[in-house]
């Protein structure tokens, strides 16, 4: 009788061993979905009451601060649910900003910034302080690729020189043009306009952002700064306006500009073919000019939102009328327009990335 049961028995025990494994896997697969919902929630529930910080490089009146301020107040209507963002200006290099941003540990969406542009330059060139692959960043886009503008050497508007020829007399006194310091675009391109287009410039370093260079300008410090014309216009619109600034050169474009016929190209100034390729690596970050960033390794849905809400505020009728009040120069590009100006850099000989090294770097 006993032996009669004994298969009974064990299909009841397989059924409760079945029964079993299968509540174990539909808890698991509860607990797996339960913790995958805050991964896949949707960009407007998570963002509807919740606050983007946006980090900015710079002092309050540059170009970057400027153009963070204008975005800050527009760009949140076009996220899903509409986030608050709130403009904080740190006390570091365009470096320790990307960097901060790179290896945050909340990449949550929550954090982006305004990065200056020649920061995946030095980590291309091998910087050791540079702690990001410019290719895994999450790019938003740029306000600016330089359609409109240009980087200029421009000297004040009392100053002797009234053409760039001016400049390669020997017998004339050097044009003291400021900069931010070593590694700064803007002392970068003094340093070519001085050592490789040969220029009579004394190079003066060490002042704290463009307003500061501006202000050593209409002290008498300095007869001039290599900045960008948008940065002259929007930084210093009443002193643009009264005619205080005399743009000599025209870096960051490969043809003249309209506004300006009679000023050169630094292309133009040199036939050497080393000279032209160091310009195309000099010249490079200028066509993503003033680019927005978030940490790489977001959620998908949140780093689309963030892309495509930017690309959708450079449209805005109420965003283009402001910068233009601010004479803020509009010629925005997407995300992977970026990567795709980086792609490029990244492809630059190593003589080339040499000598512009060399350039960055120069003590004279």
């Amino acid at each position: 009788m006993q032996r009669k049961r004994a298969p009974q028995a064990f299909s009841v025990a397989l059924s409760l061993s079945v029964a079993l494994s299968l509540s174990v896997a539909l808890s698991l697969g509860v607990l797996v979905l339960s913790a995958g919902s805050g991964v896949a929630q949707t960009p407007e529930p998570f963002y509807k009451g919740k606050t983007i910080n946006f980090l900015v490089a710079s002092v309050p009146g540059g170009i970057n601060d400027l153009t963070a301020r204008l975005i800050s107040r527009h760009l949140g209507k076009h996220i899903p649910g509409n986030p608050n963002i709130v403009v904080q200006n740190l006390k570091s290099s365009g470096l320790a900003l990307i960097n901060r941003v790179y290896n945050t540990q909340e990449k949550d969406g929550l954090t982006i910034g305004i990065v200056e542009r020649g920061a995946p330059q030095l980590a291309i060139m091998g910087d050791p302080n540079a702690r990001f692959d410019p290719l895994k960043v999450t790019w938003l886009g740029s306000v600016s690729s330089y359609r409109n503008d240009a980087y200029t050497l421009s000297v004040n508007a009392s100053f002797y020189a009234k053409t760039v020829d001016d400049l390669r007399k020997t017998d004339r006194p050097s044009a003291k043009i400021g900069s931010t310091g070593a590694g700064a675009t803007n002392g970068i391109f003094t340093n070519i306009a001085k050592d490789v287009l040969k220029l009579n410039i004394q190079h003066v370093r060490g002042y704290r952002g463009a307003a500061a260079v501006f202000l050593a300008q209409q002290r008498g410090e300095l007869d001039g700064q290599v900045v960008g014309l948008s940065s002259m216009k929007v930084g210093q619109p009443a002193l643009w306006q009264a005619g205080a600034f005399r743009p000599l050169i025209m870096f960051g474009r490969t043809t003249r500009f309209s506004e300006f016929p009679n000023v050169p190209t630094g292309r133009e100034l040199t036939k050497d073919p080393k000279a032209l390729r160091l310009l195309d690596f000099a010249e490079a970050p200028f066509f993503m000019a003033l680019p927005l960033i978030a940490p790489p390794g977001l959620p998908a849905e949140r780093a689309a939102a963030l892309q495509k809400g930017f690309m959708a505020m450079t449209k805005d009728p109420a965003f283009i009328a402001e910068a233009a009040k601010m004479r803020l120069e509009l010629s925005p590009i997407d995300g992977e327009a970026v990567r795709k100006v980086i792609a490029q850099m990244m492809e630059t000989p190593a003589d080339v990335i040499a000598q512009f090294k060399e350039i960055a770097g120069t003590k004279n």
